[in-house]
């Protein structure tokens, strides 16, 4: 699955290398020269990844760092933070607040990337082949396919965006309107009762493997993936 990255710098040169070394990747960029400009892109869509500047004209990396922490909906996003400064206090700053990584100015683009790459596979333990196991369920990350017992479940693109989330963000409850953030993008014109549709048609392409009770749904607040078979 294509990943969505977030690159949030004032320099436009930085940008430009950014976008010039990421061109032969699989990645879908947004960029930002603030954090009011980071902010718009996060209401539009959710980043997989976000690449942050420590300087920025309104506010520093820091404290937008702190800022996402506190969102339910975007805390988890890995960040990369990007900064001239060398001292090592700075860097265990970065890192205590919740930067995932660290990378010092100036650098290479073959290292960036592999940090990138570093960082993803961390929240994604996917093995040499690509897959992605939940129990008896598997997703393909380079295919993206979904098998139960080796048996090949047709999706639709926009099923398996829906199934891979949830999967890779197990055990956690979602509203409806964090999952069209995250699964179609902020500035998707859908409401709710779409979102509920998907969920029921996923769930009917999983019942004959004996696999919906993976995607439960809780009263008044939204969905939830669990390998629990109790159905809450």
């Amino acid at each position: 699955m294509m990943k969505t990255l977030l690159i949030i710098e004032d320099e436009a040169a930085i940008r430009d290398m950014l976008r010039f070394a990421l061109s032969s990747e699989k990645f879908t960029l947004m960029e930002a020269e603030t954090v009011s400009d980071a902010l718009k892109r996060l209401a539009e869509k959710i980043p997989d990844i976000i690449i942050l500047d420590w300087m920025l004209p309104d506010k520093s990396g820091i404290d937008f760092i702190k800022w996402i922490k506190r969102k339910d909906s975007l805390k988890d996003i890995p960040i990369i933070m990007l900064t001239a400064k060398a001292e090592e206090a700075e860097k265990i700053q970065a890192l205590t607040v919740g930067a995932d990584d660290y990378i010092t100015k100036p650098f290479s683009t073959l290292e960036i990337i592999a940090r990138i790459k570093a960082v993803l596979r961390r929240g994604l333990l996917a093995s040499p082949d690509n897959e992605i196991k939940f129990g008896r369920l598997a997703l393909n990350t380079f295919k993206n396919t979904v098998k139960i017992d080796d048996q090949l479940i047709k999706l639709l693109p926009l099923e398996y965006k829906l199934l891979y989330f949830l999967a890779t963000h197990p055990n956690r409850i979602y509203l409806r309107d964090q999952l069209i953030n995250h699964v179609w993008g902020g500035g998707a014109d859908i409401d709710d009762r779409t979102v509920d549709v998907q969920i029921k048609r996923l769930r009917s392409k999983l019942k004959p493997y004996h696999c919906s009770y993976l995607i439960k749904t809780i009263r008044g607040s939204g969905y939830l993936f669990s390998l629990d078979e109790y159905e809450k």
